[in-house]
């Protein structure tokens, strides 16, 4: 089992921080948030795209086209660290729900299987969450420290083609742990059918949905965000917006 982790380096540091969860099931949870880096998708609106969109790649991003805006370079954006100091960091805050983010953090399931260990080890009460784009299939040591998985599954308007973004021997493990809840992000109306047919492949439930709409601001939430309620009324579904956008708008590691 490795005993090092890669993560997002920002500010000169590994991306460990103290907030609310801002998505999903559980908005508004204090959590301490890990940050992964590398990622095996690559979302044109991607709000974390330092940690893939690295160098002489030919990925493309919506800020393409804004001044200043360059990909990144992998040495400087990857922190790698040892187990015992990210475990030593999130004690720091004493707060026991953690979630493993990225990037996607299940590309690294040995080594964030050991930190759990670490951690769990310092007390019992740590309670652990991934949030994955659902491509990967836990290993069972992983599924076993994990207590929840917010699965993001990408559609069509994230820019990656559907053999990579959709894999279905992972979206039915999703579909039917007990642990998982599915959250899509919408960009327009067209994407609903898309969930549509997801849920109707796979067997999830409608309880276990929820919508959210993609902005990286204010103002582009909002203008989503009626329609999308009226769509989450019509389906059964819930609804997720973005409260670190509303509070922070798209500062990082707040």
């Amino acid at each position: 089992m490795s005993n090092r982790l890669n993560l997002a380096r920002l500010a000169g540091r590994p991306e460990i921080f103290h907030s609310i969860q801002g998505e999903g099931k559980n908005t508004g949870v204090p959590s301490v948030f890990v940050r992964t880096s590398l990622c095996n998708l690559h979302c044109v609106w991607c709000d974390t795209d330092y940690t893939w969109n690295w160098i002489g790649t030919k990925f493309p991003h919506i800020n393409d086209n804004k001044p200043g805006y360059k990909k990144f370079d992998k040495r400087e954006w990857i922190a790698e660290c040892d187990i015992a100091s990210v475990a030593d960091q999130i004690a720091a805050f004493r707060c026991t729900n953690i979630i493993l983010t990225g990037g996607e953090p299940m590309l690294q399931q040995p080594a964030l299987t050991a930190l759990v260990h670490v951690l769990r080890a310092q007390s019992p009460a740590y309670r652990i969450e991934v949030e994955t784009n659902g491509t990967l299939v836990p290993a069972p040591d992983f599924d076993a420290v994990i207590d929840q998985y917010n699965v993001s599954p990408k559609l069509a308007n994230s820019g990656n083609v559907r053999r990579l973004r959709e894999k279905p021997a992972a979206l039915r493990f999703f579909a039917q742990s007990l642990k998982a809840n599915f959250k899509f992000v919408l960009s327009e109306q067209k994407d609903l059918q898309e969930v549509i047919d997801l849920a109707a492949v796979y067997s999830i439930p409608p309880e276990k949905i929820w919508l959210m709409p993609e902005g990286t601001n204010a103002a582009a939430l909002a203008k989503r965000r009626k329609w999308l309620v009226e769509v989450c009324k019509a389906n059964d579904f819930r609804y997720s917006d973005r409260l670190h956008i509303q509070i922070w708008g798209s500062k990082k590691g707040v």
